[in-house]
């Protein structure tokens, strides 16, 4: 047994490398013929544990590895797009009514009152849940349930149940006035939209109220982080194009501008089983923050998006200049985006005459500038890499803030 220890160890490399473990084992000389001697089992056990460090070390430093879809793609014709506003108004449950009674038993006719209370009505609940990506089950009519009236032999009316609404992480919540006053920023936070009424009680032997009626509001109620990536690019850059390669979306792709009038959100898959959730947003334009083309409100989506990818279709003339337009329209919605982890995507290489103005791209920014092609694939592997370490890298800091904060 001690033998075929010995010979692995000496099958197996005397030099280990691994980050920053790095060094030698030398091997002790053999006894006599045939006999294996105490330094030689040292040897091989020190030898085999350093290989399996270096293995589990190599395995903690390794970077997540996107999954390529084995699921094909739906042939419906009908695209399904994101619903990231909607106005609904809410109706809280009506309290249960009173109950006016007397009781009456076989050794005493007038035993007394025994009229129970009605029940409370059901509020509407916001909750944020990370199950739901969009507006789509919200209704434009939400109802929480009445209350049970109440009945003789002091049985008072049953509670009615809450109806809680999901909504996505992020969501913002508007009254009639356009004012914020909910923010559901945080997995499981809720939002009491409509208050039930309460149920009423006997005032006097002879004398019921009606249960309350509950509160009747209306609110408009948006998505503004719907994804951890946004794309954001000229028209006909290849945005479309690229959600398509790395997700299962399907996004609408023809050979005109405004193609995409509303976000689409597609999920890349990693092998750890982490999802990230990328964003193909409405091509923007020079002066889009006057209005022009589609404008820039859709921009509300990038408000909360750890990263910010920038297509760039290089066979364009000139595509330096383009940068320099996205950032600035991103500035005039909000200066803080900026701030935030961004990527070049030099997109459409597979096109002839391209390597110039990829050259002139990478002088004219310092940002990190990857060339692609969305439509044969060239590439993609290495933008999935890069997209995962800024979401680790975020996804830390956020840790560290909330630790810091508790």
């Amino acid at each position: 047994m001690s033998q075929q220890i010995y010979k692995e160890s000496i099958r197996s490399s005397k030099t280990f490398t691994g980050g920053d473990l790095t060094g030698t084992v030398s091997r002790p000389n053999r006894g006599k013929r045939g006999e294996i001697t105490e330094d030689l089992l040292m040897f091989s056990f020190i030898n085999l544990s350093l290989k399996s460090l270096n293995n589990v070390y190599r395995y903690s430093h390794k970077v997540a590895q996107p999954l390529k879809s084995k699921k094909p793609k739906s042939t419906r014709n009908q695209v399904q797009n994101f619903i990231d506003l909607k106005r609904l108004r809410t109706r809280g449950g009506t309290g249960g009514n009173g109950c006016i009674s007397f009781l009456s038993l076989w050794s005493n006719e007038f035993a007394g009152p025994d009229g129970g209370d009605g029940g409370n009505g059901g509020h509407v609940i916001f909750e944020a849940s990370g199950d739901v990506k969009d507006l789509h089950s919200v209704p434009t009519v939400a109802k929480a349930d009445s209350g049970e009236k109440g009945s003789n032999k002091d049985c008072h009316g049953k509670n009615a149940n809450h109806s809680i609404l999901k909504v996505p992480v992020g969501t913002i919540i508007k009254n009639t006035d356009g004012k914020v006053v909910g923010d559901l920023h945080t997995e499981g936070l809720m939002f009491v939209a409509a208050r039930g009424g309460a149920g009423d009680t006997e005032q006097a032997p002879k004398i019921c109220e009606y249960g309350a009626d509950g509160e009747n509001l209306e609110y408009t109620i948006e998505v503004r982080s719907m994804a951890h990536v946004g794309l954001i690019g000229f028209p006909n850059a290849g945005k479309s194009t690229l959600l398509r390669a790395i997700s299962r979306a399907r996004p609408k792709v023809a050979p005109y501008p405004f193609t995409t009038l509303r976000p689409y959100v597609g999920m890349i898959q990693y092998d750890d089983y982490e999802q990230i959730a990328v964003a193909d947003l409405p091509g923007l334009i020079p002066d889009s923050h006057k209005n022009k083309g589609l404008g820039i409100q859709f921009l509300k989506h990038t408000e909360r998006c750890m990263a910010l990818l920038y297509i760039i279709d290089v066979s364009s003339p000139e595509p330096w200049t383009v940068l320099s337009v996205l950032q600035h329209e991103l500035s005039q919605f909000n200066d803080t985006l900026q701030e935030r982890p961004q990527l070049v995507l030099a997109n459409k290489i597979d096109i002839p005459n391209t390597e110039d103005n990829i050259k002139r791209l990478k002088e004219e920014t310092n940002l990190t500038v990857i060339p692609v092609s969305a439509k044969l694939g060239t590439n993609l592997l290495e933008v999935l890499k890069e997209i995962r370490v800024i979401y680790d890298k975020s996804k830390e800091l956020d840790e560290n803030d909330n630790k810091d904060v508790i």
